[in-house]
């Protein structure tokens, strides 16, 4: 991969993953509420899903939830921290790989499912990881998984921004740069995946102070892990500036502050002959006007004069 791609430290992401599994319970909140949401999204689906892979599992909170659900025989935990799949392999729920997301050991055709909670968007080459999961999926394969969006922990970084270039004349990189809605669907298309769907929403958590967020991220380990970070120590001044700048601007009545997650989800399958297909341009039997009830014109540009 070259020097351009590497957006992330993939090695400092495994040391503070390895870092905060020991007491991921305390803080993996924000795991546990999406894993949710994915497992109700999953058990919409009236299909069977005898093979799956939970990509990026963390600390198995995806198998905890579905508990053998949503047609799941085997579910294949994976991740980039062998100390995040000790904890995984302790819910019972299948078997454990240790492997990074950007370069997939599983042979072509492998899963029926392939699900990922809040991980990809640590992912260097999200275009290839997503071309490699359309690999790994069996014809007709389920792809679904959620990403932190580029909205995500707004609040922290305009109040990191503002107290960098007040104490320190200019900002750094304070929170990693994360995808956005409009692009994922065109990803998902480009890797292949057919029947691509791509929604966004969001979940506020509420602190009493800045220090309390900051904490609970580095115990689900998900600190800023790009590679262009700045390397020196956070400056006291400008930590008690980036305080005094949160509780300002964000504070609610009651004095708490709010943390902005954005959660990006995709859908996409891989393709098969019995999937629904785009008609061709023209080959509608109905007129729209006829459908909405309204009056159809036609409008021609004006000639120049």
């Amino acid at each position: 991969m070259s020097d351009a791609m590497n957006i992330f430290d993939r090695r400092l992401l495994r040391k503070r993953r390895d870092r905060a599994a020991a007491n991921l319970p305390a803080h993996d909140f924000l795991f546990r509420e999406v894993a949710d949401r994915l497992a109700d999204r999953l058990l919409d689906v009236t299909r069977k899903f005898p093979m799956a892979l939970d990509l990026g599992c963390h600390g198995g909170e995806i198998g905890q939830i579905l508990e053998g659900r949503g047609g799941i025989e085997t579910l294949v935990q994976c991740d980039l921290s062998e100390a995040m799949l000790r904890r995984a392999a302790g819910n019972g729920r299948g078997p454990v790989v240790a492997a990074d997301e950007e370069f997939l050991p599983f042979a072509d055709g492998s899963f029926d499912l392939v699900i990922s909670n809040l991980s990809l968007h640590w992912v260097n080459d999200l275009p290839g990881t997503l071309a490699q999961i359309r690999r790994i999926l069996k014809p007709d394969g389920l792809f679904l998984a959620s990403f932190l969006g580029g909205d995500t922990l707004i609040e922290l970084r305009r109040a990191f921004m503002d107290a960098e270039l007040a104490e320190e004349g200019g900002a750094g990189q304070r929170v990693a740069p994360f995808a956005d809605t409009r692009d994922a669907g065109a990803l998902l298309q480009r890797a292949g995946l057919a029947l691509p769907v791509v929604d966004s929403e969001t979940i506020t958590v509420t602190y009493a102070d800045p220090m309390k967020l900051m904490a609970d991220l580095r115990g689900m380990g998900e600190t800023n892990a790009a590679a262009g970070q700045r390397k020196a120590f956070t400056r006291r001044s400008t930590l008690l500036r980036m305080m005094a700048n949160y509780q300002q601007a964000e504070a609610g009545p009651d004095g708490r502050l709010p943390a902005t997650f954005q959660i990006i989800t995709m859908t996409g399958w891989a393709p098969h002959e019995s999937q629904q297909k785009p008609l061709m341009p023209g080959s509608a039997r109905a007129r729209l006007s006829d459908a909405l009830g309204s009056r159809e014109e036609t409008i021609r540009p004006k000639k120049d004069d």
